[in-house]
Parts: structure tokens; sequence; C-alpha cells
């Protein structure tokens, strides 16, 4: 598959599905370049409904990038990813990908939550107001039923008592937690997180994480690029180590992070264990 040059994709090799066990996420042959420097060079990767899937790997090694192009952050310049069964950001018309509009593109992410490095929230929103904000701006949801979801979401994350306040008034940690709040709030079937302790101070992190594996305990599909390899041993399915913008080795945690079978993968777990 080739990028034309009005922006399409042309399907030069046909990519199957198994429709009978259909992942929640599929990736094949993801490639994107910035420049002349290719950053994913053709990452095949399936998500099934409640894993979760760890990204390991040295800054650089397209971890990010490959989470952004999940839900068309950025553009493709080769291969596919599938969604609960639809092509995201692309629509197939005569053997070629056109690239959707932005807003259908904006319909196809309310069933994808992300959660960013830096919270992102709007510092001159309340916590309350910054997680009802897209359902009832997006979903058209009832104020009242959007107040009382967020209400309930803040008490989930440990936050109850802090619906009222500003962003500048909590700590990096309570941010992070408002932010997966208001991921939650638009019920989504899949979550990313790209990082989501790496700002902290090191006594923030716990919170986070553990607001991360009860969402794992409840069968959230989630896919988390992180560093945090404790997290990663104790509630992934499955971990991917990446490096050079390719998948190095994957595979249940007791596999890719005590027995790893590839030398960079032993030589990067060794630096951060």
């Amino acid at each position: 598959m080739k990028t034309t040059m009005n922006g399409t994709l042309e399907i030069t090799t046909p990519l199957h599905i198994d429709e009978a066990r259909q992942p929640l996420v599929q990736a094949q042959g993801v490639r994107k370049s910035y420049g002349p420097i290719e950053v994913l060079k053709g990452i095949d990767l399936s998500v099934q409904a409640g894993q979760v899937m760890c990204l390991l790997g040295p800054s650089g090694s397209g971890k990010s990038t490959f989470l952004r192009c999940i839900n068309h952050l950025e553009r493709i310049d080769g291969g596919r990813i599938n969604f609960d069964g639809q092509l995201i950001g692309y629509a197939q018309r005569n053997g070629k990908l056109h690239e959707m509009k932005p807003v259908e593109v904006a319909k196809q992410r309310r069933g994808i939550g992300m959660v960013f490095q830096r919270f992102n929230l709007f510092p001159h929103m309340t916590a309350l107001e910054n997680i009802i904000a897209a359902p009832i701006g997006i979903k058209k949801i009832p104020k009242a039923r959007a107040v009382a979801h967020a209400r309930d979401l803040l008490e989930q994350v440990g936050l109850g008592d802090k619906a009222s306040l500003h962003p500048s008034q909590l700590s990096g940690g309570q941010q992070q937690r408002v932010a997966i709040a208001r991921a939650l709030a638009m019920e989504p079937k899949l979550l990313l997180f790209d990082e989501p302790t790496s700002a902290l101070d090191p006594e923030l992190v716990g919170d986070v994480l553990d607001v991360m594996q009860g969402l794992a305990a409840s069968g959230m599909t989630m896919i988390v690029v992180t560093h945090e390899v404790g997290f990663a041993r104790n509630v992934a399915d499955e971990v991917v180590f990446m490096d050079g913008g390719v998948v190095v080795e994957s595979g249940p945690p007791s596999a890719v992070l005590d027995n790893p079978v590839h030398e960079r993968t032993r030589a990067f777990l060794e630096n951060v264990i």
C-alpha cells in the first residue's frame, strides 16, 4: 500500500481480517513517516475486547506515534487500522483508501478515549465542567444526566470532593485522574494512554496506576504506552516491545519481561527495572 499524490492510500496487497474472531483493534502493515524519517515501519498488532496491551520501548521507538494513529490524530502513510470492525480515518473505494472528512473521523473517535501525558484539561473549567463538556457538546446528553454521571466518575477515580476545583488547584496526579474520568464520560469501548504517569512526581504515580488497574479489572480495553514495567507485569494481557519503528517482540508479561528473546529487549529492561 502506498500514498498517492492526492493523499489517498492505494491498496497494493490484500489485507484480510479474521471475521470469526475479529479484534476490537487491528493494525496491519501500518507505516508513518515525517519527511524522510520513517517512524513506523509496518506495524501488525491486534487487541481483543477486554484486553490490556502495554507498549514498551525507548523514546523515539514509535510507540506514541502508533497510539495517535489508532484514532487518526496522526495520518498513516501505509497499511490500515480497524476499530470495532470499521476502518479508521479512511473509506475504501475502487481499490484505494480515501481519507474521511474531519467530521466523519470525529464520529469514529467517540468510541475511543485518550489520556495524554500532559492532562490537557481546560484551565478555565472546573473538574466537573471538564468532564461534562464532551458528553453535552458532542453526544447531546442532557446536562443533569451528564453531571450525575460525572460525579459518579469523580467518585470512581477518588476525587468526589474535587468537582468544583480548577486544574490549577489540583496536583498533577489529581489532574490526570480527572482526565481519565473525562475520557470515561464518553463511554468509550477503548482507552488509549500515552505515558500517563511520566509527567508526575513519583509519589503521585501510584494513585493514577491504581485507577488504571481498576479499569482493567472492570474489563475496559486499554492500550497503554508506559515505562511502568511493574504495571505492565501485573495488569497487561500482552506486552509489546518496540524499537526503531518495529515490533521487536510481543507476548504475555511473563515471556517478554521475564524471559525476553531479543537482545535489544533484554538491554532495555536492564536499564528500566
